[in-house]
């Protein structure tokens, strides 16, 4: 395909922009759909959301597999990069660093802010671009890959990756987190300027409206019948033995019961072998995935690397009672009997126990579905998206004030109180 080609000339720093003015916004990703992941997904809605706001959008990202023409509708700018295949994620690609073209890029026509969703080689030479021309950038927090490492049997590889983390978001103005815990929990690892901006969900697309007898049917069960769901990446880290483990009790309540699968990924192939009776559904998005969560009865989320957990807002608004881990989303949203039901986080024994008392009562089922739906009401992605515009207009004015200018790093605009607190932290300054 014809690379996108800047043609405007360099401008110079401008004023700041003012609440309702269109603003220019560099978005960079090393993930988008068509992949299908909770990232991908959320990065496309902040696209899709800033465009509907009257901003320009250029999406920086790696070229898919296969992809030879732009994917995007026709009003965002894409510029496409290099990529490679992730290891272990054969289906997911990163992006290679391509500092010079988003030099050319932005010294042509310079965006507002710089959004940064992924850490990854292209994040990384794009934020080291947007501090060299001095633009405002904020970034995401999105993925605990310092967490991943139990699951590969690379622990010893958590500390450099979270002092690699910690070195990228701190040399950003500022970084998008989806709960209050995570934002206590990395400002206690030495992360700084840390905003809490929640997920949204379509609670139009996700609905118990979409329950589907014509699925139920396909799968083999009577109404009477409980369905079990798990909806996400099929992978190690997500703790998917405790899957298995809760069905197996759950089947000495609910003999008939079934459990589905949504989602792909490495581990398929032998959670396949260790429970041949699930539905393996593959990746399913839109409405085909709102009808999978619909038509299904109470929902498992035993993941403990999440930063937040898409899903976990998906099945609420789809009515769905959950049992999941005192964590992330849904230790944030879910009280504990009302709308779900929480175990403690590492506690399997409990968290058997809770997925077990759930099947064995309907009505239960149904009045903590119902409470869920009204818990995430509110959690529409317009919201969302005011407040991510705020966040540019209050990142863009900080970066153009006269005290940041002269600070004493220019390559990265900080206060010197804040350079004070990161020096006696014994962390890396920015």
């Amino acid at each position: 395909m014809q690379e996108t080609q800047a043609s405007e000339s360099a401008n110079p720093q401008t004023s700041s922009p003012v609440p309702g003015s269109a603003l220019r916004i560099a978005m960079v990703t090393e993930t988008y759909p068509p992949e299908v992941n909770g990232v991908a997904t959320s990065v496309a809605r902040i696209v899709n959301g800033m465009r509907s706001n009257g901003h320009a959008v250029q999406l920086i990202r790696p070229r898919q597999n296969r992809e030879t023409q732009r994917s995007t509708c026709c009003d965002v700018e894409e510029i496409l990069t290099a990529g490679a295949p992730i290891p272990m994620y054969g289906q997911l690609r990163m992006g290679l660093p391509a500092s010079d073209r988003l030099a050319r890029a932005w010294t042509a026509r310079r965006p507002d802010i710089v959004h940064i969703a992924t850490e990854g080689p292209l994040g990384w030479s794009a934020l080291r671009t947007a501090r060299k021309l001095r633009l405002p950038v904020c970034s995401d927090f999105r993925t605990n890959f310092q967490a991943y490492g139990r699951y590969y049997g690379i622990g010893w590889l958590q500390r450099p990756i979270m002092s690699y983390l910690r070195g990228f978001h701190n040399r950003c103005d500022c970084t998008m987190v989806p709960t209050q815990a995570l934002q206590h929990q990395l400002a206690a690892c030495g992360f700084q300027s840390l905003e809490v901006v929640a997920r949204g969900v379509d609670t139009c697309l996700y609905s118990p409206l979409k329950r589907s007898p014509a699925l139920r049917q396909q799968w083999g069960v009577y109404d009477s019948d409980l369905v079990v769901l798990h909806v996400g990446r099929l992978a190690p880290e997500k703790n998917l033995a405790v899957v298995l483990q809760a069905f197996e009790s759950i089947k000495g309540v609910e003999p008939r019961s079934r459990l589905v699968f949504v989602g792909d990924g490495p581990s398929r192939r032998s959670l396949q072998a260790r429970c041949p009776e699930a539905i393996f559904a593959g990746f399913r998005g839109g409405e085909e995935l709102a009808a999978y969560y619909a038509s299904s009865d109470m929902f498992l989320f035993p993941s403990l690397t999440e930063t937040y957990g898409n899903v976990t807002l998906e099945a609420m608004a789809s009515g769905l009672a959950l049992v999941a881990f005192d964590d992330a989303a849904a230790g944030q949203l879910i009280r504990h009997g009302c709308n779900g039901l929480l175990a403690p986080k590492d506690d399997v024994a409990h968290f058997l126990q809770c997925a077990t008392d759930l099947s064995a009562n309907p009505q239960w089922r149904r009045n903590m579905g119902a409470d869920a739906r009204v818990q995430v009401s509110s959690l529409g992605w317009d919201a969302i998206m005011r407040n991510i515009d705020q966040l540019y207009l209050r990142t863009i004015n900080r970066a153009s004030a006269p005290s940041v200018r002269g600070a004493a790093n220019p390559a990265h605009p900080a206060n010197s109180i804040e350079l004070a607190q990161t020096q006696q932290s014994g962390h890396p300054v920015r």
